[in-house]
């Protein structure tokens, strides 16, 4: 019998494995596909010659992660790579904000749309690093960072106080409005903000777009060598090397529960895996609490909460193989891992609205990457390995086109959707389509059949906005792991601090459960030696 089942073998329930292993537990993580990696994985469907992330592609979070850097995945083979610029924002008048890891190069592009605006960029990059080390202590420690927040209290005072805060909480409009006089920060901000379900105009979004603008600033958006699911790989191999299990194309269809406690996980194939000591879910929410639980080992308040769960927007991606390099009008776009296509910040409104009121969008805006730019062995030299995704509403009421999209997302309307995706790219790169050697296409439903997580499309495990963050994360008063049925934790991107890859839920979930077992008037050393001691293994365990 296994000390923990891990249900799910995304990053965050690999990462979770990993940390339990480490203390000396014995893990077995369940996966319902064919292979690990959940939302991090890539293949050759498109075309054999090109690799294709099939989800999510680059890693600022990731590199900024000490949960990652901790694990050490470079000794399991993981390396990095980086386009020449991080992100790029072209306008069809052909000019182009440029986000680049030399804060110089960035403030440059900025002082092209207006002299002065790369000295504001740098008072933002400064208040960053001030910041940082408290940012990035807060976001990737259990809820409520209590030490992680007094030392940041202590800097936002030294920094600015009530004005520095009441500037994060500002719309990224305003924002952009309030530090910038000409579009170009306005549009690095307010395309970063986009990575998320924020509007434009939604209170918070300016702390999210600068805090992805200064992550790609300091660690830019780098990309796994050989394709995202490199990062798995070396999730697994690790996880392997600790003596961890992996099974795939195993799906739990329960959490047994007994005494109020979780004992175990059952399959849809009848098996039965007990758990010793804890279940970890890296399931969505409503997965979670209204799947795999029976109702009556929770809280009639939090059955009541989940009825208000909000999803993020769903997602529309499609994957090109391209004959040549994307046929920027911009050049500076054409040195740029991430692209983001949207002309100017009303632009941006417009298309935020749109999803607001249920209207599958007229010009999507999109952000696109450029793969064979990041990591050159992606595809054969000349050629570009691309992809680009958009957000379409999760209920659609119409369609802002004249094309009579429904949502239904049969085959009929991938392809007119895919084509409305094509023609924003041509009108910042004139000739993109001539370029198109093939293309797959990922509806809303595609992506939720490879990774249930993605309900819908969603990739972010919830919303984003500030109703559904920190303390109501993922419901009210459920800012924890910890779940209300004991030895069951909730360790995936519905959790604090959410999605983008990371791995924080999954840690989180995993020191939560050695919190609670920790031996009396022991470490998890002494226990790492005690079992040993039983076992005869040759390799101690790191601490947990």
């Amino acid at each position: 019998m296994p000390d923990a089942v891990v249900i799910g073998a995304g990053p965050n329930g690999l990462v979770a494995a990993n940390l339990l292993a480490d203390a000396g537990w014995s893990v077995e993580v369940l996966e319902e596909q064919p292979e690990p990696g959940g939302a991090v994985r890539h293949d050759r469907s498109v075309d054999p010659e090109f690799v294709s992330d099939l989800f999510s592609s680059f890693y600022p979070l990731a590199a900024a992660s000490p949960v990652l850097t901790g694990l050490r995945l470079h000794e399991h083979g993981l390396r990095w790579s980086h386009a020449p610029h991080v992100v790029a924002h072209p306008l069809t008048d052909g000019s182009c904000a440029v986000l680049d890891r030399d804060v110089d190069v960035t403030a440059r592009s900025l002082d092209a749309f207006s002299v002065g605006d790369g000295a504001a960029w740098h008072r933002l990059y400064e208040t960053w690093e001030h910041l940082r080390p408290d940012i990035l202590d807060a976001l990737f420690t259990p809820f409520p960072p209590v030490r992680a927040t007094v030392r940041l209290a202590a800097r936002l005072r030294a920094a600015g106080g009530l004005r520095l805060t009441r500037t994060l909480a500002l719309p990224v409009r305003r924002l952009g409005e309030e530090e910038f006089e000409g579009e170009g920060g306005r549009l690095l901000l307010a395309g970063n903000a986009l990575h998320a379900d924020l509007a434009p105009e939604a209170a918070g979004s300016g702390g999210f777009g600068w805090l992805m603008a200064m992550l790609g600033q300091s660690y830019g958006f780098p990309v796994p060598v050989g394709g995202s699911g490199a990062l798995a790989e070396a999730l697994v191999r690790r996880l392997r090397a600790c003596g961890g299990v992996l099974r795939c194309g195993q799906r739990a269809s329960r959490i047994v529960v007994r005494g109020g406690r979780a004992v175990g996980v059952r399959t849809t194939d009848g098996e039965q895996i007990a758990a010793d000591r804890a279940v970890l879910a890296d399931v969505s929410v409503p997965a979670l609490y209204g799947a795999l639980l029976e109702p009556e080992h929770l809280p009639a308040q939090l059955l009541t909460d989940l009825g208000r769960f909000q999803w993020d927007f769903a997602t529309f991606k499609v994957d090109w193989a391209l004959e040549g390099p994307v046929p920027w009008q911009a050049e500076a776009a054409r040195r740029a891992g991430t692209v983001h296509l949207a002309d100017g910040v009303n632009e941006l409104t417009r298309f935020a609205a749109q999803l607001a009121t249920g209207r599958i969008p007229d010009r999507p805006f999109a952000l696109l990457g450029q793969m064979t730019t990041s990591d050159p062995g992606r595809s054969p030299a000349g050629t570009e390995s691309a992809w680009a995704y958009t957000h379409v509403p999760q209920i659609v009421e119409g369609d802002a086109g004249d094309e009579k999209l429904t949502g239904a997302w049969d085959a009929g309307e991938q392809e007119v959707m895919a084509d409305r995706v094509e023609r924003q790219v041509e009108r910042f790169a004139p000739g993109f389509r001539s370029l198109v050697r093939a293309r797959r296409i990922l509806a809303p439903p595609t992506l939720q059949s490879l990774d249930a997580n993605l309900h819908g499309g969603a990739i972010n495990g919830g919303t984003t906005a500030l109703h559904q963050q920190l303390f109501f994360r993922p419901l009210p008063g459920s800012g924890r792991p910890e779940t209300p049925v004991r030895g069951l934790y909730l360790a995936s991107a519905g959790a604090h601090p959410g999605g983008g890859v990371h791995g924080a839920p999954g840690s989180n979930a995993a020191r939560a459960a050695l919190r609670r077992h920790r031996p009396p008037g022991g470490t998890f050393v002494q226990r790492a030696l005690a079992r040993r001691d039983r076992t005869g293994a040759k390799k101690l365990p790191a601490a947990g």
